[in-house]
């Protein structure tokens, strides 16, 4: 449903004060907000018949005036290696199009104990415009508020524990990142995901950099690069037009000296673009003696690209030329490409189609 001015807003869009005032407006105590933060954020419940906790005449009042989500669920879609991609729509009143999609990724091992990856949009649209990414086809349509990505978390923490979670889905995060710091103070401290298990991919706005890396922001960062050549940067990271490849590099070496964080960089591996023995060999000399890895990813499908994927033998020839050099590179095969849920595949979509 598309919610109207005119409607209470949601338990998520409340902060603790708000959704306090409104818990007693509705007839209820102050420890019972406290209880209804819990159940949602902690346990993941988001049907309040299923709060026992709370007496039911409560419950009955908060499923009529106080709804928990914002978003409607549009489309689920689960690849063969269990992978889900979730499509919402946060269309509000004269908004058309305020979709995104959020990914839930199981362990590889289900005996392993380890808990799911989910994988979190920041913007509806994205304004950085990757050549080879989905997101970015339609524009930016807007921010989202930060219930909405907390939101997000819920929903996923729904299909499955979360021991992690990768801020990559659509959207340049530093260019939302007042909400996303607020989301990210919600999963830390009340859905209980630590610093270290929280990653943030950008595409590395130096001056941005700069002023978030003092605050010693609760996440670890990973920076899109993509190619060590100023020229063909420009036109596979439009948005960062102009900006030399070494000033981004310079603004993460700042970063870890303010946080002590090593920075992973990540390279989508397009073939016969930037995937050459020459390429390796310049983003080596580019990062050497510096603290950081490098996640290679080769190109998932983006349908009208133009791009393609590398072959298994380019790509490990890539790797080679980083790893003879001292350079710590590790290759993600992404999962969920038959769903179109892999990195660079999610994308705005129409209602209904």
């Amino acid at each position: 449903m598309t919610m109207k001015a005119s409607e209470p807003r949601t338990l998520l869009a409340l902060d603790k004060a708000e959704l306090e005032a409104r818990v007693v407006a509705l007839g209820g105590r102050p420890f019972h907000a406290r209880e209804l933060r819990r159940q949602v954020l902690e346990r993941g419940v988001l049907d309040y018949a299923a709060m026992t906790s709370l007496p039911a005449v409560l419950r009955a009042t908060f499923a009529a005036e106080l709804p928990i989500l914002a978003a409607r669920e549009i489309e689920r879609r689960e690849s063969p290696d269990h992978t889900t991609k979730i499509l919402l729509s946060f269309e509000r009143e004269g908004e058309k199009d305020a979709t995104v999609e959020t990914v839930h990724i199981p362990p590889r091992d289900a005996t392993s104990g380890k808990g799911a990856t989910l994988c979190v949009s920041t913007q509806i649209g994205c304004p950085v415009a990757c050549p080879f990414c989905a997101s970015g086809l339609a524009g930016l349509v807007r921010n989202l508020e930060a219930h909405e990505i907390v939101e997000q978390y819920v929903r996923g923490r729904v299909l499955g524990d979360l021991s992690r979670s990768v801020v990559m889905g659509i959207g340049e995060p530093l260019l939302n990142y007042a909400a996303l710091s607020k989301a990210l103070d919600v999963v830390h401290d009340e859905m209980g995901l630590g610093t270290r298990k929280v990653t943030v991919s950008t595409v590395g706005f130096p001056d941005r950099l700069r002023r978030i890396a003092p605050t010693k922001p609760r996440f670890q960062l990973a920076i899109s690069l993509h190619t060590p050549d100023d020229e063909q940067r420009d036109k596979l990271v439009p948005a960062m037009a102009g900006v030399p490849v070494e000033e981004v590099l310079a603004a993460g070496d700042d970063w870890f000296d303010k946080t002590g964080r090593e920075i992973t960089y990540e390279y989508v591996l397009l073939a016969n673009e930037n995937d050459t023995l020459g390429h390796g060999e310049r983003l080596a000399k580019r990062l050497a003696r510096r603290r950081c890895s490098v996640n290679l990813i080769p190109f998932n499908p983006v349908d009208d690209s133009g791009f393609g994927r590398p072959s298994q033998r380019d790509v490990e020839r890539f790797q080679m030329a980083l790893q003879d050099r001292g350079i710590v590179a590790t290759v993600r095969w992404s999962r969920g490409v038959e769903s179109e849920a892999a990195c660079g595949q999610l994308r705005v979509r129409k209602l209904g189609a």
